[in-house]
């Protein structure tokens, strides 16, 4: 047990993933932030949770368990003094690469260090049942997961998605279970845990936390919202706090980078929902993307009257660059946030929606966002934050993951910020 609240590092695989699991903490009183840009904080409080983003879920094994490597390596320097690995729910990407790089990473401070592996999510049907990983019910690889443009995953048996390790059941005793998470893992250092259930990550953070710094969880952001109550329940005291800042406008940006299903299924349930006079889409023709010079004269004219603008603009990838060969997820997410920095520049922006990992990255980046300040979470997988630094200080910021969420997902998201900006403004006139 720890008498003074940790610092708790959060090593992900992309910024959805990152925001998706520090909200966790955010929920559970931790102040929470994802870092950004090249700066380290120079102090953290006790009580704080750092998510950072290794970008390794499309990576080749090599550089993915490098730059996992580098990202947990940064938060030790920040002072994290406990390590939560994010990775996909549904196995995505170079999973096994990350696991390795953050112990190659943690190791350095803490010899003897093992990884317990838990993609489980259940509030988001997945599940981990006999070392088969479920969504739904079904087998992963029949599931939009296993359809992903990018990263497909071909099969649920977990002896193959993570090869050389062993599947447990825990039996709710946290010193009991401890003591199996250490010898399951031996001489490999990882071991993967069933969980159906919240109960079954309860019981498993709960052993967690008697396994103290050397154990490294490894899961979804519902393994991390399990932990964060884990190690708050642990602690004497949490960081208070700090207030929600001042709404900028009254519009919403919404930014879909993401190529899966469930996004474009969400988006054009948006689109059928909303009044047309209070929506417009930005989608630009896929030769324009390669072509930066042309796709900013292209955005030119389509915001030459930024007034005439109506309350939600949503920026789109081209439908054809689906199948592309030629452009990378990056590469997309790159030309759209230019066309986000051209809006911001023009028109006031209250609120920015980033569906998709790589595009949620792109649009911070092309705004030179230090961190996200986390404050809470509209619905279950879609947190919600504000910028700090940069030129979209101050704004609220959504961040979902692509292949998460109901069909009306997004449409509910922008009510929600909708209702708050309205609200914001209110009572700030009244005030």
């Amino acid at each position: 047990m720890t008498p003074t609240a940790p610092i708790v590092g959060i090593a992900a695989d992309d910024v959805t993933g990152a925001t998706d699991s520090v909200v966790q903490f955010s929920r559970s009183g931790w102040a929470s932030r994802l870092l950004l840009g090249n700066l380290l904080p120079r102090s953290v409080d006790p009580g704080s949770a750092l998510a950072l983003n290794s970008d390794a879920r499309a990576m080749d094994a090599a550089t993915a368990r490098s730059a996992t490597a580098g990202a947990v390596a940064d938060l030790l320097t920040a002072g994290a003094n406990r390590l939560y690995l994010k990775i996909d729910s549904t196995m995505r990407g170079s999973v096994p690469a990350q696991v390795a790089g953050a112990l190659d990473a943690w190791q350095e401070r803490h010899p003897g260090c093992f990884a317990v592996v838990c993609p489980a999510y259940p509030a988001m049907g997945r599940t981990l049942e006999d070392g088969l990983l479920r969504v739904h019910g079904g087998s992963v690889e029949d599931s939009p997961a296993g359809r992903d443009p990018v990263t497909p995953v071909p099969t649920s048996d977990f002896s193959l998605l993570l090869p050389g390790t062993t599947t447990i059941s825990l039996n709710g005793s946290p010193e009991q279970d401890a003591q199996a998470l250490r010898e399951t893992a031996g001489d490999g250092g990882v071991v993967v845990v069933n969980a159906a259930s919240d109960s079954d990550l309860r019981t498993l953070a709960a052993a967690l936390v008697v396994a103290g710094e050397t154990a490294i969880p490894a899961g979804s952001a519902g393994l991390a919202a399990a932990m964060a109550s884990a190690w708050a329940d642990a602690a004497t005291a949490l960081t208070a706090p700090e207030p929600a800042p001042a709404a900028q406008g009254q519009r919403i940006v919404v930014v879909v980078s993401s190529l899966h299903d469930v996004a474009r299924a969400q988006t054009d349930h948006l689109r059928a929902h909303l009044d047309p006079s209070d929506l417009r889409i930005l989608q630009p023709v896929d030769s324009l993307l390669d072509q930066p010079n042309r796709l900013a004269q292209w955005a030119a004219g389509e915001l030459e009257v930024p007034e005439s603008l109506p309350r939600v603009v949503v920026i789109l990838s081209p439908e054809a660059v689906r199948g592309s060969v030629t452009l990378s997820g990056t590469a997309i997410a790159r030309s759209l946030a230019s066309v986000v920095q051209q809006t911001l520049a023009r028109a006031s922006v209250g609120a920015l929606v980033l569906v998709g990992g790589d595009g949620a990255r792109a649009v911070l980046e092309a705004t030179r966002a230090q961190a996200l300040r986390i404050t809470g979470a509209i619905q279950e997988g879609i947190p919600v934050g504000v910028v700090e630094g940069g030129t979209a200080a101050g704004k609220i910021v959504v961040t979902k993951a692509g292949g998460f969420g109901p069909v009306s997902a997004l449409l509910d998201t922008v009510t929600e910020l909708t209702r708050t900006l309205t609200l914001t403004q209110s009572t700030e006139a009244s005030s």
